[in-house]
Parts: C-alpha cells; sequence; structure tokens
C-alpha cells in the first residue's frame, strides 16, 4: 500500500519566496456597499494521484487556514500520514530547515488528526512541487474560467469551484490512462486514514500572565483562576464556547467564553478574605442597615446607587458593618444620621463623627432652646447711650 502524503498551499500574492504568479485573488463584490474584497484561495493536493482540493477563503489569518485544513479532510475523506505545507506564517512560526516550529493551534490540528507535518523549506520550491504544480492547475482550469464571473459571496463562489474541480479531477490525464479520481482510488484512498469522530474545532492558544487580581484578560473580558497562580503564566485555549486555562499542561480553570468586556469569577478561586465578601448581597448589606436603623439604611443605600455595579460599594458598607462591632447600633446610626445631613460618603468621616463623639452631643435645634432669653450678663441696647 503506497502511503498518503498530502501536499497543499495558501495562495499568496506577491510573495515571491513561495514560487506564485501575482493576482490569482478572486474579487468578491459586497452588494449593499459595492465594496470589493479578494478571497484567497487554498490548494491541496495529494502526492500519488494529484488528487486536488481547493476552495476560497476569506484571509490568510490562523483559523481560515486550520478550517480549509478540516474542509479538504474531508473531502478526500481521510488523513494522510505527513502534511508539507508551505512557510506560511499562520501555520509555521519559525521556518527552519531541520527543526521548523508550528503554531500552537497547528500543532493541535496535527495532533487531532494524528498527521506528521513537515514544512517545505524557504527557497526550495522542489519541496512542494506537487502543490505548485496543482496551484498552476487551479489557476488555469478553475479560477481563469470563472474571471469574467461576478460573485457576491464566497459561498456561492466556493460552490463554483466545487463544480469545476470535480470536472477538473475527471479530465483524463494526457499520458497516462484515466484520471486524477481514478487514481485516487486506486492509490490514495487505500491509505488514507479514518477521520476522528468530531472534526477539530479552531482553538486560539496564547501564553498570559495572572494579575495581582487572580484574573487574566482575553479579548477585554477578565476571567478567574485559583489564587495561587498569581504571577504565573499560563497557557490558555480559546474555543468558540469555553476558555480553558493550562498550567505545566494540567487544566487549572475553565470558563464559557464571553464576548463582550466584564469580569468572569468562580469564587472557589478567590482566596478565603474574598470569599467571605462574596456571601454579601445588596439586598443582606440593607437587611443588616436596616437593623441598624433608618439613617444607617439611608446612607447604605445612597452608596450602592453611586456605583454603577452595586458589588462596587460591598468594601465600603462591609467597613461600616465593622464598626457595628465596635460602637453600639444607637450611636452608629447617629453617626449616619449627621452624615446624612451634611453629605459625606467617606467611611473616614463616619469615624471621625464616632470618634470625636460627635453623634452624642445635642443637636443643634435643641441647643438653641436650651439658652436662656433673660440673663444679668445680657445688657440692652439703652446700656451704651
Amino acid at each position: 500500500m503506497i502511503p498518503a502524503f498530502f501536499y497543499f498551499i495558501l495562495r499568496i500574492p506577491d510573495h515571491a519566496e513561495h514560487s506564485f504568479q501575482p493576482n490569482v485573488t478572486v474579487p468578491i463584490i459586497c452588494q449593499s456597499t459595492g465594496e470589493v474584497r479578494h478571497a484567497q484561495v487554498f490548494v491541496a493536493v495529494l502526492g500519488a494521484s494529484n488528487y486536488t482540493y481547493a476552495e476560497a477563503t476569506e484571509s490568510q489569518s490562523l483559523p481560515d487556514w486550520l478550517q480549509s485544513h478540516v474542509r479538504a479532510f474531508e473531502f478526500f475523506g481521510g488523513t494522510p500520514e505527513m502534511l508539507i505545507p508551505d512557510n506560511l506564517r499562520s501555520g509555521v512560526s519559525r521556518a527552519c530547515r531541520y527543526d521548523p516550529e508550528l503554531n500552537p493551534s497547528y500543532q493541535q490540528l496535527a495532533e487531532h488528526y494524528q498527521v506528521a507535518v513537515m514544512p517545505a523549506r524557504p527557497y526550495k520550491p522542489k519541496d512542494k512541487a506537487k502543490a505548485e504544480v496543482g496551484v498552476q492547475v487551479v489557476e488555469r482550469w478553475i479560477l481563469a474560467r470563472l474571471r469574467h464571473h461576478s460573485f457576491f459571496s464566497l459561498a456561492e463562489l466556493n460552490q463554483c469551484i466545487r463544480a469545476l474541480l470535480d470536472e477538473l479531477n475527471q479530465k483524463p490525464f494526457k499520458q497516462l490512462p484515466g484520471n486524477r479520481k481514478e487514481a485516487f482510488e486506486k492509490l490514495d484512498q487505500p491509505a488514507l486514514k479514518s477521520l476522528p469522530c468530531t472534526p477539530y474545532r479552531y482553538v486560539a492558544i496564547k501564553q498570559v500572565k495572572v494579575n495581582i487580581d487572580y484574573h487574566i484578560q482575553y479579548e477585554h473580558h477578565h476571567y478567574s483562576v485559583p489564587h495561587q497562580y498569581v504571577g504565573e503564566k499560563l497557557e490558555l485555549h480559546a474555543g468558540e464556547r469555553l476558555i480553558q486555562l493550562y498550567y505545566r499542561q494540567q487544566l487549572v480553570a475553565s470558563h464559557p467564553r464571553k464576548r463582550y468586556p466584564g469580569i468572569t469569577t468562580d469564587a472557589n478561586h478567590m482566596p478565603k478574605r474574598h470569599q467571605k465578601h462574596q456571601q454579601w448581597t445588596p439586598g443582606r448589606l440593607k437587611q443588616w442597615a436596616s437593623a441598624i436603623g433608618a439613617d444607617t439604611l439611608q446612607w447604605v443605600s445612597e452608596r450602592m446607587e453611586e456605583k454603577a455595579h452595586p458589588e462596587q460599594a460591598y468594601r465600603l458598607c462591609l467597613g461600616l458593618l465593622s464598626l457595628s462591632r465596635q460602637y453600639p447600633a444607637q450611636r452608629l446610626n447617629a453617626s449616619c444620621k449627621l452624615a446624612n445631613q451634611e453629605s459625606l460618603v467617606k467611611l473616614r468621616q463616619i469615624k471621625s463623627i464616632l470618634a470625636s463623639n460627635r453623634d452624642q452631643l445635642p443637636e443643634q435645634g435643641d441647643s438653641n432652646s436650651c439658652l436662656p432669653q433673660d440673663h444679668e450678663n445680657i445688657r440692652g441696647p439703652h446700656t451704651f447711650h
């Protein structure tokens, strides 16, 4: 049985080191704006039969590059022993003749399908001769026939490519009997390995450092990790629905992926002292304040309303709660009454009232009423005439 090899390449215009001819992108027109974007063309060729797969993709980005692999494997109905890609930066992080470094996501795809990856050497077109010829064939027999067509979506373009692709693979060889499809069924197909039960799904992989607040940031959203990893570097895997964080290849945190700014915190990741704060809710804080007195409830409610999120006022309110262990409820409520009257919003101002015993002084209205109206030291206007 002949081992199956898989040569493929992603068309990149104006990159001479890949021995490509320029101007092979396909324009796609936006019907609403008339804007033109240029689709790239991905070409895959099996080694023994020259059986060819081609499709248009939105870009040369890593997600597009990897998903084109997935669709090519599905088109062939199996996976080969080895992949020989070009040194596209999306897939190969560092080109090297002896020890190339693959992008982590690309490596993950290779492991998922159990295939080896051996990138072609830079400036060595013979390393990927099958792909080079395959690209030329796709240009001449497919893209050239579509050059006068106007396409308004990627799906429409790929539908036309697939129809011509089937025609190309059934086109008779010039010097050999049969065609690509027949050669594929005899030579390559028996050697392909079965596809895994589930297709590969793109996962972005990057290194992240845990902040002092035991959270990491990915695409403007913060995710918690166990607090003991503060300052450590973790490997983040961002899938379509899940964020996973690994420390030395061990999963330490997992969260549903959020696509908007915000914070996702697992209470189990918090230090013990922070977990105690988590037990308090706005309703519970107001219930405690109401038990102290109406003025305390007013002060706590106003502080919560001032913040965009009630949680931002927790620390302030919990600081007030700690004062209830030092002072009687009557004094604490009286100090909150003074704070409400004087629009005092800082906890230290309430502490100052309590420390100076201002809460125990008679109210201003009461002190005025106690002043005598007639006294021997009080002199009238006649004294000065």
